[in-house]
């Protein structure tokens, strides 16, 4: 008796239900978890749309991660339902859970509490599971479970126990309203209290490149008491710092990886150069520049400028930039209850867009530069030149700015033989150079859309104005500028596109903060880094001025090193980490860097010289220099995190230092590139020359020429066209073509190895595996037929190109 009374008290003590049925039913749907009876659906309809008229946003349940929820094993005190009722019968109680889940009822009530069609679903599978495999239940589960198959209770019992395990696997239904609060980005100017308490005055430099809109700006915060100059690259806040130095106005350096003090005993400057990712919002300052504000809807980096625009505390804010942000800016500005004065500016040396293509390498002369958009195009045109007998620099992004600046001034120096440019968009910024004629090698440029897909495209309008803007700058020997492409065809679509009018730029970019991110962890603990950033994304509100940054590179970093134990703080830290994630080496080492941090040993100076295996030599082909490449990136990365974690990379002066040596070694190497190309060659199987895939199209010769759409044949011109999809451009070359080299095409059709254009093609989907059998089988009958491949008729003795007519 003593026993029962007992087992009963445990029972009524528990939460939830009581045993009996009508008990349990009428407590559940009284009970605060929030669970609503169905004869409340008006009631409740009309406070969720309340909710969502004050700002809810239906989440993205596909990124809700269930957690396990262990089945119950045997306990101390025993099967207490099992004492108070009977054994359960589990073939009957899987009877009950299945006609639970077909319930429309269950269905509809499980809406009304956060589950929809799929976290009903996956509750009810995980419900399952729990109820099936658990040893013993809660009294309170096993004693409605016995009632329904004793026929005492209806099915519809279940549902508070389902709703309660619900929420234990997806812990976020209990704190929705609370995320949505932290995730709520729709007042970004309420972020920063030290730049609200002052009136700013805001001044917009608007104008293209070279028109002197940021040198103005530049005389004005050389002229200030104090003043920060906030850029988009290192090599334009090195650019500032140096000249500001050079006018007697001392000023510091800070990037992501350096620091640079000018006073000798360490006190900061009254100015500072550096990169808009590294300004600070609390310092106080007279003046600051925001250079390229265009940037402000990057979809990486954007959320850098909104900081910057919305957050400096100085009481001038000069900003440069395109014109199409000046709506958007003065919006911005409206909402902090600032004015915008713009003064406009115009372009200070005439330039001319050329009637004519260059038409062939023979007609270069001195002061051009090749404008590429990838690197097999970077080494394939400058052997081209050399073998020319000409000389040329080469400046591409992934190179150190050291080795970009010797580069440069390589090709500004009147008395180097090197007279020849061939670049990347890598020179719209942060370069002084002496150009006279900017030449498009293709106007398609691999881009990541906002999905962070990669697309082949035509440049845009701003993108063309920015590389043209190069030519003819008022600082150079060159007082008038020029620009043509390469190849007649192309030249129609560059005039389109200068023509064009630049977009007005309509949001800016926002970004989720370490702070933000911390509490949506304080509320869902056992969620994946990842996981959080994707559910903050998918909650997040912006109103129409604003948008959420990609954070595909962010997730990607996350996902890798989740199974290294950091705290939150830190793992968000090495998320941030400015890293090609297509460097498989540089990738590896943030892994390893993360590793040794997770077991609190320092990251010495011998420890990055035994992983980078230091010394090095210079380089010996193509890979070998892309390696050192990749070097170089990784002792950024140590710098960077230097600044972060000093006690855990203790040598960043050690590592400067060999950083420094290694860019003397790149530059030796790129000195000497066409040198790399043949034995990149040499060494290849495929004749195909040996570089990473991050451009993997490339162009080949035919007959001193690039092979076009129009070498193909004429059935499927329009099919591998429409592959393309470069809107405006009506034939592909050079880049977006088929790269097969005339002399080996008949066996390169027939066996296609791993590293040949064809297989790069398909692995980018701009070729599948039917076209490509197609296009097999239309060479091979077409060389059967005439014994030789076809050429077209727009070859003629200077190689340039005729007048093949478009379709």
């Amino acid at each position: 008796m003593n026993r029962c009374v007992w087992l009963l008290t445990r029972l009524l003590a528990r939460p939830g239900p009581s045993p009996r049925h009508a008990g349990a039913v009428s407590a559940a749907f009284r009970s605060p978890g929030g669970l609503r009876h169905p004869s409340r659906a008006a009631s409740s309809s009309s406070s969720s749309s309340s909710s969502e008229g004050n700002g809810g946003r239906t989440p993205d349940t596909s990124l809700f991660v269930p957690l396990h929820v262990q089945p119950l094993g045997p306990g101390p005190e025993g099967d207490i339902g099992a004492e108070l009722t009977q054994p359960l019968n589990k073939s009957e109680v899987l009877k009950i859970l299945n006609k639970f889940y077909k319930r429309k009822e269950m269905q509809r009530l499980g809406g009304e509490n956060g589950l929809d069609a799929r976290l009903f679903h996956q509750a009810f599978i995980s419900f399952r599971k729990y109820i099936m495999e658990s040893s013993f239940l809660s009294a309170d589960v096993h004693i409605i479970l016995n009632d329904i198959c004793c026929g005492a209770g209806h099915v519809d019992d279940l549902f508070p126990f389902f709703l309660r395990h619900a929420k234990q696997i997806f812990p976020m239904l209990d704190c929705m309203d609370d995320l949505r609060k932290i995730s709520d980005l729709r007042l970004p100017p309420n972020w920063y209290p030290e730049a609200r308490a002052i009136q700013r005055k805001i001044v917009f430099h608007a104008g293209p490149t070279n028109s002197g809109k940021t040198h103005h700006a530049i005389q004005r915060y050389l002229a200030a008491k104090s003043g920060i100059y906030c850029g988009p690259l290192k090599l334009l806040a090195h650019e500032i710092f140096q000249k500001s130095n050079d006018a007697s106005v001392p000023c510091d350096l800070v990037t992501g990886e350096e620091r640079v003090l000018v006073d000798p005993e360490g006190r900061q400057a009254t100015h500072v150069a550096c990169t808009i990712e590294m300004c600070s919002v609390t310092t106080p300052y007279e003046v600051a520049v925001i250079d390229e504000i265009q940037m402000i809807k990057d979809p990486a980096r954007g959320w850098a400028w909104t900081r910057a625009l919305l957050g400096l505390s100085a009481e001038e804010v000069h900003i440069c930039g395109e014109a199409a942000a000046i709506d958007l800016v003065t919006e911005l500005m409206y909402s902090t209850g600032e004015e915008v004065e713009v003064r406009n500016y115009k372009r200070l040396t005439p330039i001319t867009v050329l009637d004519y293509a260059l038409g062939s390498l023979d007609n270069l002369r001195p002061g051009d530069c090749i404008v590429c958009f990838s690197k097999n195009d970077i080494y394939s045109v400058s052997r081209q030149i050399e073998a020319r007998g000409l000389e040329c620099a080469v400046i591409y992004g992934s190179l150190p700015p050291g080795t970009k600046l010797t580069q440069a001034k390589k090709f500004n120096d009147p008395d180097d033989p090197c007279k020849i440019l061939v670049a990347t968009d890598a020179i719209g910024m942060g370069l002084n150079l002496s150009i006279k004629r900017i030449i498009f090698n293709s106007l398609i440029k691999p881009s990541i859309n906002e999905k962070g897909e990669k697309e082949m495209d035509a440049i845009t309008t701003s993108q063309a104005l920015q590389i043209s803007g190069r030519a003819g700058r008022f600082s150079s020997v060159f007082k008038e500028g020029e620009v043509t492409t390469m190849h007649r065809d192309d030249l129609v679509l560059l005039k389109e596109i200068l023509n064009r009018s630049v977009p007005p730029i309509e949001t800016a970019g926002l970004h989720p903060t370490a702070e933000q991110i911390e509490m949506f962890a304080y509320h869902l603990p056992d969620a994946t880094l990842s996981n959080l950033m994707d559910i903050f994304v998918s909650l997040s509100q912006v109103d129409g001025l604003y948008f959420v940054c990609n954070v595909d590179d962010f997730k990607f970093l996350a996902d890798m090193i989740q199974h290294i134990p950091l705290n939150l703080r830190v793992r968000y830290v090495f998320c941030t980490a400015p890293i090609n994630k297509k460097q498989p080496f540089v990738c590896t080492s943030l892994l390893k860097f993360a590793r040794q941090f997770s077991r609190n040993e320092p990251l010495t100076f011998d420890w990055i010289c035994r992983h980078a295996k230091w010394p090095l030599v210079p380089p010996k082909n193509i890979k070998d220099l892309v390696h050192l490449e990749a070097v170089h990136d990784v002792l950024d990365l140590y710098l960077w995190l230097s600044y972060r974690f000093m006690d855990m990379f203790p040598d960043a002066s050690l590592v400067r230092d060999i950083q420094q040596e290694l860019d003397n070694i790149i530059q030796i190497g790129v000195r000497s590139i066409t040198r790399l190309i043949r034995a990149s060659e040499a060494t290849s199987v495929s004749g195909a020359i040996a570089v990473p895939d991050d451009f993997p199209l490339q162009r080949t010769e035919v007959n001193d020429r690039m092979l076009n759409l129009e070498d193909l044949p004429a059935a499927n011109r329009e099919q591998f066209s429409s592959a393309t999809k470069v809107p405006g451009q009506k034939r592909v070359r050079g880049s977006k073509a088929l790269g097969y080299k005339s002399a080996e095409v008949q066996s390169n059709m027939k066996s296609h190895g791993p590293g040949s254009l064809a297989a790069r093609l398909v692995r980018e989907g701009l070729l599948t595996q039917e076209m490509l059998k197609q296009l097999e089988r239309e060479w091979q009958v077409h060389y059967n037929n005439n014994g030789n491949f076809p050429t077209g008729e727009r070859d003629n003795q200077n190689g340039s190109k005729g007048t093949g007519k478009k379709k």
